[in-house]
C-alpha cells in the first residue's frame, strides 16, 4: 500500500530549522509518522490526568496502513476527533503518543531514526515496531467497560 502522507519536495530537515507555528500545511502533515497511535482510544485518569493508550482503535483507522480511512472528512463520522494544530498543541499534545513527532518537537526533542522524514521510507515506522499495524481491536467489538483491559504501555 502506498503512503498517503506527502513528504516530497520539502526542505531537508525543515523541522530543525522552522518552528511548528511557521510550518506550511504540507510540512505539518509530513511530520505524521503514520504509526496510527493517535487514532487509538485513550483513557484519562481523572485524578492524575495521566493518559493511557488502548489497543481499541477508532472506527476509521485502517489497521493495515495505520492511516485514517476518511482523513479529509473524518469529523463527519467522528465529531470529537482532535485536529492537532500549532495553535492547540499546548492543550492537546499530552493526548498524543510519546513517540509522536508533534509531541516530540513541541517538547524540544529530536525525531527518532525510524521516522519516515529521517529514514526516507514510510515503512520504517512499521519495521521499527512503533506502529499499531495488526495490533488493534475494533471499538465496535470492544465495549467501553473492557477498554481498560486493552491499555498498552508506551513507548511501543
Amino acid at each position: 500500500m502506498s503512503d498517503q502522507i506527502t513528504r516530497t519536495g520539502l526542505t531537508p530537515r525543515f523541522w530543525e530549522k522552522k518552528p511548528l507555528s511557521k510550518m506550511t500545511p504540507t510540512e505539518w502533515e509530513a511530520l505524521c509518522d503514520g504509526c496510527g497511535k493517535c487514532c487509538l482510544n485513550k483513557l484519562e485518569d481523572e485524578d492524575t490526568e495521566e493518559v493511557a493508550l488502548t489497543r481499541v482503535a477508532c472506527r476509521l483507522l485502517d489497521d493495515a496502513t495505520c492511516l485514517c480511512s476518511h482523513y479529509e472528512n473524518r469529523h463527519k463520522f467522528v465529531p470529537d476527533c482532535i485536529v492537532l494544530r500549532p495553535d492547540n498543541l499546548d492543550t492537546h499534545a499530552y493526548w498524543m503518543p510519546q513517540t509522536c513527532a508533534y509531541r516530540l518537537l513541541w517538547q524540544g526533542k529530536s525525531l527518532p531514526d525510524w521516522h519516515p522524514l529521517i529514514s526516507g521510507t514510510p515503512d520504517s515506522v512499521h519495521r521499527a515496531g512503533i506502529s499499531m499495524r495488526g495490533r488493534t481491536v475494533s471499538e465496535f467489538d470492544t465495549p467501553f467497560e473492557e477498554w481498560e483491559d486493552h491499555i498498552i504501555e508506551e513507548p511501543i
